[in-house]
């Protein structure tokens, strides 16, 4: 399935190509804005659900393309058995694509599924998308080993003629780094079968400067090393929120948006993709 999203963007991009030409040599290409957001399934830093205040949340980002994390569709009762997802899709006007980690049975015969995961929003047309497994530790499973679990979402994006491959993530929250360290070989793995610019981003839950992260600055950079902590929302302590870009995209700025619409603080950043 990924060989077949890969060649998919590679005929678009072809066909584009063709019927638009090549930009002049001497235009410089318009910057992209980037984020990241770990909405808190709606709630804010108070606790209180208010899809309203993530959406307000999210439009002044004035972003074209978001990931989100701790995204609920028809989850439970804490989110008001909303689907997120779509519901801020609508509010914002963007485009997107929910890749659960968890899928599990309705609450009651006849209701939706209860899905929670992340989510790509973005502005720009989505080519193609995937919504790829990498190792888990459930929070589902009263014992749980770690195993191979979706909800590591891609999209290749069409950015004014660029295809960017667009990822979202949200690593394990344990103490132990053992599981996070084996989440960042296999979003290495997945990265690597990619042609072209990519970013991640996602709630890291570690900081960049944290051991287990370290294979990923061997392909990636960190876009927004001096935007500032981002956890807890209120007095944020922790840098965990990151935004991460392949060499041949170029960083103009990036900063962390103080708001309390979550308990995470969102990141933006703004690239070139050539």
């Amino acid at each position: 399935m990924h060989t077949s999203l890969c060649r998919a963007a590679a005929v678009v991009s072809a066909l584009s190509l063709a019927v638009l030409g090549a930009a002049p040599a001497e235009a410089a290409p318009p910057p992209l804005r980037v984020a990241t957001y770990n909405i808190h399934a709606g709630a804010g830093e108070d606790g209180v659900f208010d899809l309203d205040r993530t959406a307000a949340a999210l439009r002044d980002l004035h972003a074209d393309v978001i990931g989100l994390e701790e995204v609920d569709v028809h989850w439970g009762e804490r989110s008001e058995f909303a689907d997120e997802a779509h519901a801020l899709a609508a509010k914002l006007r963007m485009r997107v694509f929910f890749a659960p980690i968890y899928d599990l049975d309705p609450a009651a015969p006849g209701q939706p599924r209860r899905r929670f995961g992340v989510a790509i929003l973005s502005r720009f047309p989505v080519l193609a998308t995937e919504n790829h497994e990498i190792t888990r530790l459930s929070t589902q499973d009263p014992d749980p080993v770690p195993a191979p679990a979706p909800g590591f979402a891609e999209a290749v994006v069409a950015v004014r003629g660029t295809f960017v491959h667009f990822y979202a993530t949200h690593l394990d929250y344990r103490p132990d780094p053992a599981v996070r360290a084996r989440q960042v070989a296999d979003m290495l793995a997945v990265l690597g079968q990619d042609r072209g610019p990519k970013i991640l981003v996602g709630d890291f839950n570690a900081d960049a400067a944290a051991p287990e992260l370290g294979p990923l600055w061997t392909n990636l950079r960190d876009a927004a090393a001096g935007a500032g902590a981002t956890y807890p929302a209120a007095d944020p302590a922790s840098r965990i929120d990151l935004v991460t870009v392949s060499p041949d995209v170029r960083v103009l700025g990036a900063r962390t948006v103080a708001t309390l619409a979550s308990d995470h603080r969102p990141v933006v950043a703004d690239v070139v993709v050539r």
